[in-house]
């Protein structure tokens, strides 16, 4: 497929109209304000992220600081990082300690909770006559202000190794379970140590499930209650725990080991974010993976259902204090302007998320970008559970009794019943 990325497709196919009808809602408190966006004069902070903790994202991110503090007088940028499975609880420890000022790079997921924390700015009039997608600006928004500045939006989904594919003799994308069973089926007989799908089963990555109950049909909250334990999800997790059993997915793998496996030729399909296919590629051994990596559609239950996804994405929040204006203008310039935005969507594959950056020819030229946000991300959803400042409990609630699920230690529905009541005592 050779998808054409128009200005105005580019935005349907990133999926942001989806987003913004489920973009995060809650009632946090009141952000910090727009005392702290007064310039006070402090030019140094930091720029706390993971991406500076990768080898992917770290040198794409040396040189962005370099260029900004070399065009801007005085300006120093220190970059303390953390891994990306810690950031999060780092994050709020720093932040509500008071430790932790300047500029962070957020998961989008995240945002609820660390507005919660009452310590992040507004900036809205920051963001004011700015040539942000619409729907993209909402990345940032929780509770009716805008607390992050959008910096890339795709979603989470199913990546192929065509060549591995061909080898099993499976010549068209799986388009229905039934279907992805027969593959994963004709490519275990391939033998050699291959998995045929690198699909999540550590505790810390099981919220991948997500997608998967609903196209089983669960809807997973409703009217504001977690409802898991459904016929729907119920249905998900007993076909995952059947994959499981038949050795089509490998115990204790989480994305790290995914991407492993993918980089090594040694399995047929993973999942991951539109940035993954450069962590991949950089460590493989083999040069020639990029072109046999392709994008595929989350297959459906039914043949003619809507295939979903998780939304994706990252944006850039400023916590009040000491440069916090000098911070905000860092945000404003590298998630709008050209000279960064494409740079970066160059060097890590991350898209942009104006309308500028979206139309540019680089992004409509690449054909693994275009394939990917045709297949994945015109289909994805804001996570259900982002709306909670609890997500991450809920989360990890959830993941706990998937995976006791996997290990046999109870039935999907003992399981998700356990899950869905310890997660409404969650809500408060």
């Amino acid at each position: 497929m050779n998808v054409r990325l128009t200005r105005r497709s580019a935005l349907g196919l990133f999926g942001l109209s989806t987003l913004a009808a489920c973009a995060p809602s809650t009632s946090a408190p009141t952000p910090a304000g727009t005392e702290g966006l007064k310039d006070d004069g402090v030019k140094e902070f930091p720029l706390t992220s993971w991406s500076y903790n990768e080898a992917v994202t770290k040198q794409p991110m040396t040189d962005a600081i370099a260029k900004y503090t070399s065009a801007n007088a005085g300006v120093k940028i220190t970059t303390p990082s953390y891994p990306y499975n810690d950031y999060l609880n780092q994050l709020l420890l720093q932040v509500q300690g008071g430790q932790l000022t300047g500029a962070v790079q957020l998961d989008v997921a995240w945002l609820a909770t660390l507005a919660a924390t009452g310590k992040l700015l507004d900036l809205k009039s920051v963001a004011t006559g700015l040539d942000y997608a619409p729907a993209a600006l909402s990345l940032g928004q929780s509770g009716g202000a805008q607390y992050g500045l959008p910096w890339t939006f795709a979603g989470i989904g199913l990546i192929s190794n065509q060549e591995l594919l061909t080898r099993a003799g499976v010549t068209a994308a799986p388009k229905t379970v039934a279907e992805f069973e027969a593959a994963l089926t004709a490519v275990k007989g391939l033998g050699g140590g291959v998995v045929p799908w690198a699909g999540m089963t550590k505790v810390d990555q099981l919220k991948d499930i997500i997608p998967w109950m609903w196209e089983f049909g669960s809807p997973i909250v409703q009217d504001g209650r977690i409802v898991i334990g459904d016929d729907g999800s119920v249905e998900a997790l007993t076909w995952y725990k059947k994959l499981y059993d038949q050795k089509l997915i490998a115990p204790d793998v989480n994305r790290v080991d995914a991407r492993a496996l993918m980089s090594q030729g040694k399995t047929a399909f993973y999942e991951d974010a539109i940035g993954g296919k450069a962590t991949v590629t950089k460590s493989s051994p083999d040069k020639d993976l990029g072109a046999k990596m392709v994008p595929v559609a989350r297959p459906v239950k039914n043949a003619g259902d809507k295939p979903r996804h998780l939304a994706w994405g990252q944006v850039i929040a400023v916590v009040n204090g000491a440069g916090a204006a000098a911070a905000a203008n860092f945000a404003k310039t590298v998630t709008t302007d050209r000279a960064y935005t494409i740079d970066w969507f160059t060097k890590t594959g991350l898209p942009p998320t104006t309308n500028a950056g979206l139309a540019d020819s680089a992004v409509k030229n690449d054909k693994f970008a275009t394939d990917f946000t045709a297949q994945i991300g015109a289909n994805s959803s804001a996570s259900p559970f982002w709306i909670y400042p609890q997500f991450s409990q809920m989360e990890k609630v959830l993941a706990e009794e998937v995976q006791s699920i996997l290990i046999g230690k109870k039935t999907p529905k003992d399981a998700l019943n356990s899950a869905r009541d310890r997660m409404n005592a969650l809500i408060k």
